[in-house]
């Protein structure tokens, strides 16, 4: 049942999820901290914890209906800015730091994009559709970062992965925004909550974490994928159906 939308109670409630979605600078900042410090595994964690914010805030702002409650702020901004830099900004840092990339101004022309074309689509108007999809790859650098490390990826390999996800963000797929897309959301939203525990448990067991447990784990990927083009396909071929 959603809350009442008045009182100095409802505003602070209002105001405690845009704070919960502000720790995500927090989280960001340590990651790169981390990053240089050499603690990949920490800032892998810091990964998975930006993750459960970003999949959590959105359910509780429209439990306490933050946007009628406070509607000077602007969360879907704050939750753009959060998303940047823990989702994109951050894992090239990680990458760049820990060796992953190019040596040298090289690995700098690399990291840098899939940061510029982040900052493209970031900046569309319909980056997220009314219907609750994302156009493009969504900027799940993170996960491509988590990826690459885990399974001990080459320089080559993680260079041809970031450019060929970089072209992705142009091509019009409509993926799918996995906490509020309609279509299959429970079994969308069983495997995504599956998924964060194999990740959870590929960090338990990093640097020689269990190769069946990436594969189960890149089984999510897989499905995600599948699902997103089938969506994109049916759409529009229901568009051509209606036009014609």
């Amino acid at each position: 049942m959603p809350v009442p939308q008045s009182g100095s109670w409802h505003r602070l409630a209002a105001m405690s999820v845009h704070a919960y979605t502000a720790l995500g600078v927090v989280l960001a900042l340590l990651m790169v901290h981390m990053s240089y410090a050499g603690e990949v595994q920490i800032v892998l964690w810091l990964f998975l914890a930006a993750m459960i914010i970003d999949g959590s805030d959105g359910f509780l702002a429209r439990r306490f209906r933050v946007k009628e409650v406070v509607p000077g702020f602007d969360g879907a901004l704050l939750d753009n800015i959060i998303d940047y830099i823990t989702y994109a900004f951050a894992p090239m840092v990680l990458l760049w730091s820990a060796g992953y990339l190019p040596g040298g101004w090289l690995g700098g022309v690399v990291a840098s994009v899939p940061l510029l074309a982040s900052c493209y689509q970031f900046c569309r108007s319909d980056a997220k559709t009314d219907d609750h999809f994302f156009v493009g790859f969504p900027s799940y650098w993170n996960i491509a970062a988590f990826y690459l490390i885990v399974l001990g990826a080459s320089t080559a390999a993680t260079t041809t992965t970031l450019l060929v996800l970089t072209v992705l963000v142009f091509v019009p797929v409509k993926y799918v925004y996995p906490s509020r897309t309609e279509t299959a959301w429970w079994p969308t939203m069983t495997l995504t909550t599956l998924w964060l525990g194999l990740y959870a448990l590929i960090l338990v067991q990093y640097p020689s974490p269990s190769l069946w447990l990436i594969a189960l784990s890149g089984g999510y990927l897989l499905y995600y994928a599948v699902l997103s083009l089938h969506l994109t396909l049916n759409r529009r071929s229901q568009d051509r159906s209606a036009a014609g």
